[in-house]
């Protein structure tokens, strides 16, 4: 009876550290995805900045200045799942590069003080937002694996977790940019 005791204790005792493990890495990526969340806001918040500074100097860049601006719209919107918000993060991205390099075309916009300002504060930005990636993925990439690996996969069964995407960049941002494309349009 006691050696049923002991092994029943340790049974339990092994359920409640693989429970708490899941919790654990379920709510590090939330917390980590929050803080990706946060930064993804006050680069939305400098956009209307950028634009606006831009805007007058690059008249034939409007469509990717207006595609700029509607991506952000779409990213404020409210209830927006995690899989949304990482896609629209991939496409607002991939238009802010072709900005930054059509800037380049314009001597007058790169003496712009206030100009440079936006570009330095986007590119601090932007790396900020590359570092919080990194450790969702990392996060996401520990509780995937949780999730799978037996044994802590038959508690995520009855736990009902399902596994998280990670960042990823598109096809095309995989791509050399053609910057001479982009100045002959």
């Amino acid at each position: 009876m006691t050696l049923f005791l002991v092994a029943l204790g340790i049974i339990t005792l092994i359920a409640v550290l693989m429970y708490n493990s899941l919790i654990g890495k379920k709510n590090q990526v939330e917390n980590i995805f929050a803080g990706v969340d946060a930064i993804l806001k006050k680069r939305f918040d400098l956009i209307p900045n950028l634009v606006a500074s831009v805007s007058q100097y690059m008249e034939y860049e409007k469509s990717t200045l207006e595609k700029v601006t509607e991506l952000r719209a779409q990213a404020m919107k409210p209830n927006l799942s995690n899989e949304q918000k990482i896609s629209l993060d991939a496409k607002l991205t991939s238009a802010l590069g072709a900005i930054t390099i059509a800037m380049e075309a314009y001597p007058e916009l790169k003496a712009n003080e206030n100009v440079m300002h936006l570009q330095r504060s986007l590119n601090e930005i932007e790396e900020q937002i590359s570092a919080a990636r990194r450790a969702y993925n990392q996060a996401v990439t520990d509780f995937n694996n949780a999730i799978e690996m037996f044994p802590t996969n038959i508690m995520a069964g009855w736990m009902n977790l399902q596994r998280r995407k990670v960042f990823e960049i598109t096809v095309s941002e995989r791509q050399n940019v053609d910057v001479n494309a982009l100045f002959n349009r």
